[in-house]
């Protein structure tokens, strides 16, 4: 049987499904219709529908959905069900920040290394673990069974670090270098590449764009 093709919008929506849930369940809300929480994510209750649909449904008519449930299998699809090691190459301020936040290890990403190639870095420990230099990231990698390596480094050096990751049975990168490495790496490597001026222009261009409205004089 043809495994089911699940577009990439649905897949960008998934983790904003599993946000809303989790923040439901703070509240202990035990169950949800379509309609209600499509007024809570502004996303129309046939979107939602239409979403899970992909995977299921989960749904029950008359009743909505059981968002405990609902949260626990698209935590599953999502592969939260799982502990992923992670190394971060790259212990500036960025990659510093990124080990400090502990949200990380409660979605099942464990930060187990840091890495880089300045040597005044060499054995600072960032919430307890030290950072190495680069010559011990092959071996580290084997040892620790790590499954994702997060870039936080210069463009000029994230090609060069990936293919080197690759070398060492790296297949997943989350990438914060002002590129787009899937363009250089082979097909079955997984890349996620993020750009934070991207989200800042988005971000300007919406205040711009309510100032305009709103004929808001600076």
């Amino acid at each position: 049987m043809k495994e089911k093709s699940i577009s990439k919008a649905v897949i960008k929506r998934l983790p904003k499904y599993y946000r809303y849930l989790g923040d439901l369940l703070e509240f202990a809300v035990e169950r949800i219709s379509s309609k209600e929480l499509s007024e809570q994510m502004k996303v129309t209750s046939s979107q939602i529908r239409q979403d899970l649909n992909n995977f299921g449904g989960f749904g029950q008519q008359g009743y909505g959905y059981n968002v405990r449930y609902l949260h626990d299998e698209i935590g599953k699809i999502l592969g939260l069900n799982k502990i992923h090691n992670m190394v971060i190459i790259g212990a500036g301020n960025l990659g510093q920040a990124l080990a400090n936040y502990i949200s990380f290890e409660r979605s099942g990403f464990r930060t187990v290394g840091l890495f880089d190639v300045n040597p005044v870095l060499q054995d600072v420990t960032v919430r307890g673990i030290p950072i190495r230099m680069l010559d011990e990231l092959q071996e580290f990698i084997k040892e620790n069974k790590v499954e994702i390596a997060t870039l936080t480094l210069p463009k000029s050096k994230a090609k060069e670090v990936a293919k080197l990751l690759l070398e060492y049975g790296i297949r997943a990168l989350w990438n914060f270098a002002h590129t787009d490495l899937n363009l250089f790496l082979p097909r079955d490597v997984v890349v996620e590449n993020v750009h934070l001026s991207e989200s800042l222009m988005q971000l300007s261009y919406n205040l711009n764009s309510y100032e305009e409205k709103h004929k808001i004089k600076k």
